[in-house]
């Protein structure tokens, strides 16, 4: 079946099956929350982004052979909700950038660093910092050596513009830190997974970055 990144809370997980990896896309919880399951075809180890809510939902899609860590993308509460009962059933080892770390309620085992890689069996994600939607919000990069890049982007990057910013200093950084890490660095192709709603491309973005800019949200 095709992959459209439309998921409804209740409803099934959408998988997209790429030649390494398979990420499985599933809405949890009141505020319509992503949480994405990615499992290394070579190894069948696997990695939740985000146990955002529901954590039985979430349990049911890791399903049996469990998963070796959890990825929080930032500090904010709709993010984390289930991480304490996820970690508490599979053991998973923790993840959340350095910066944001202190403000989630669970121990990260592992701050996260700007281009740090987090590793799920044979594949690598890159993790870019950007601060702005908060200090420590990290984007996740799976430059796919078969095809192009997928990117898990948290609440940084929406169809539709950036994230929420408090001040216009925060809406500068991140804005600074999309242009400059992601929209500079990988082409149009570069498929986005953002922290809620539906998918989209780096090609379908790029042509409104002035005006994101322009508007200041």
């Amino acid at each position: 079946m095709t992959y459209s990144g439309a998921v409804k809370v209740g409803g099934p997980a959408d998988v997209h099956e790429l030649p390494a990896l398979m990420i499985s896309k599933v809405a949890v919880g009141p505020m319509d929350n992503n949480a994405y399951l990615l499992r290394c075809r070579a190894t069948g180890e696997q990695l939740l982004i985000d146990a955002a809510n529901d954590a039985g939902t979430l349990l049911t899609l890791i399903g049996d052979d469990g998963i070796a860590s959890v990825v929080t993308t930032h500090r904010h509460g709709d993010h984390w909700q289930a991480l304490a009962e996820v970690v508490a059933a599979t053991g998973a080892r923790t993840y959340a950038g350095r910066y944001d770390a202190e403000a989630i309620p669970v121990p990260t085992d592992v701050p996260v660093e700007d281009g740090d890689t987090i590793r799920v069996g044979e594949i690598e994600l890159t993790a870019l910092h950007l601060v702005g939607h908060t200090p420590g919000s990290i984007v996740l990069v799976y430059d796919d050596p078969h095809d192009h890049a997928h990117l898990f982007t948290g609440d940084c990057l929406f169809p539709g513009g950036p994230g929420k910013t408090g001040t216009p200093a925060d809406f500068t950084s991140l804005m600074d830190g999309i242009e400059t890490k992601i929209f500079a660095a990988l082409p149009d192709e570069s498929w986005i997974y953002p922290g809620h709603g539906n998918d989209s491309t780096l090609g379908a973005e790029r042509p409104h970055l002035a005006a994101w800019r322009a508007r200041g949200w």
